[in-house]
């Protein structure tokens, strides 16, 4: 198997590790966990049910995540609708094929998904002039990058945006993960998002304080896409590979093919 003995540290959230761990071993590697992501709720449920009991006026609803669709989904149960049911009506975009999945797994139908698996794509080739158009934006509270809502607003559109979820830093970094880090044992971390990097980078100063750098130096990294591996350039260095497609699948092609040269 093409990654045979290979160790690899997957930061990710808790809720979406299994996922990557089931890939790469599959592929031979021992995989670590390092959960640089806690998802829960936003602050406030407010503004997204405010923005549900109004989804009948939107032309579209943009979603950039599963996460988003996760809580959309949830919330939208307590008022009798479904994302199955007004996507008979509204149409919906999704960036990424797990994003997608989770729409499709609801039975809601999905208008548009780019070619690329990154917000720029989205913006890029929509298939509808913005201008006048009512998106809904379901995000992140904290962290996320505002491209969609600013490239939709700025060709004309109007844009509701509001918190479907949070993300955090977890405290600890589990015991096994630790172990391997301080023994030297680690080939490869692989980074999801880019707040997986600053969260990463966090944890990795609280446990090793001024030796985390020189603790990872010799480990090869691997970023998911774009802004993953900015993030990594600015706050580590930059990756040895980036994934493409920017997905899971992409992320296990870049370790494979970092792994063979």
């Amino acid at each position: 198997m093409a990654l045979t003995d290979k160790k690899i540290i997957i930061t990710r959230s808790q809720e979406q590790s299994s996922e990557a761990r089931e890939i790469f071993r599959k592929n031979g590697a021992q995989v670590f966990d390092l959960p640089a992501l806690e998802i829960g709720p936003p602050d406030d449920w407010a503004p997204l049910d405010e923005a549900l009991k109004k989804i009948s006026t939107f032309d579209w609803i943009v979603f950039s995540s599963a996460n988003g669709v996760k809580n959309v989904e949830g919330r939208m149960k307590k008022i009798d609708l479904s994302l199955s049911k007004i996507s008979k009506t509204i149409q919906i975009a999704a960036v990424g094929r797990k994003t997608a999945a989770f729409l499709t797994d609801m039975d809601a139908k999905i208008s548009f998904v780019p070619p690329s698996f990154v917000a720029d794509s989205l913006v890029e080739y929509f298939p509808q002039n913005p201008k006048g158009l009512k998106l809904f934006i379901p995000r992140v509270q904290t962290g996320g990058r505002s491209i969609l809502s600013d490239s939709f607003k700025l060709k004309g559109a109007e844009v509701t945006e509001v918190a479907a979820y949070e993300s955090s830093c977890p405290k600890d970094i589990p015991h096994k993960t630790k172990d391997a880090l301080i023994s030297g044992e680690i080939d490869i971390i692989a980074f999801t998002s880019s707040k997986t990097v600053v969260n990463t980078v966090i944890l990795l100063k609280k446990y090793f304080g001024k030796n985390w750098l020189k603790l990872i130096e010799k480990i090869k990294l691997v970023s998911i896409g774009p802004q993953t591996s900015i993030s990594c350039k600015s706050l580590i260095r930059y990756p040895d590979r980036e994934a493409f497609p920017h997905d899971l699948e992409g992320l296990l092609q870049a370790c494979i093919e970092l792994n063979c040269d």
